[in-house]
């Protein structure tokens, strides 16, 4: 199965973050934030959503940083995505 986002919506795959800080220390689970990056899997077509022509900024392999509390979380075939609108991505990561 596949998802196939509607009008502004990026179906994202969220980029785990490490486990341990730089100096060495492990994290609990409780002191762990949800990922805010992921990398973009499917992009919906734009168009009019809220009276506003959407123009889609972003593209399917793009990694992105978006609102840590964002989207809708999703399981799909054992594996976990996160729906979120265009507006909730914050900055497209370039290198």
């Amino acid at each position: 199965m596949t998802l196939a986002p509607l009008g502004d919506k990026v179906v994202l795959k969220a980029i785990k973050e490490e486990e341990t800080t730089k100096s060495g220390i492990v994290l609990p689970g409780q002191a762990k934030d949800k990922p805010s990056q992921g990398e973009v899997v499917a992009v919906g077509p734009g168009g009019t959503v809220d009276g506003n022509e959407v123009k889609m900024q972003v593209k399917k392999g793009d990694k992105v940083i978006y609102s840590k509390y964002a989207g809708t979380d999703v399981e799909l075939d054992g594996d976990d995505f996160i729906i979120v609108s265009q507006s909730d991505i914050l900055a497209v990561i370039k290198k």
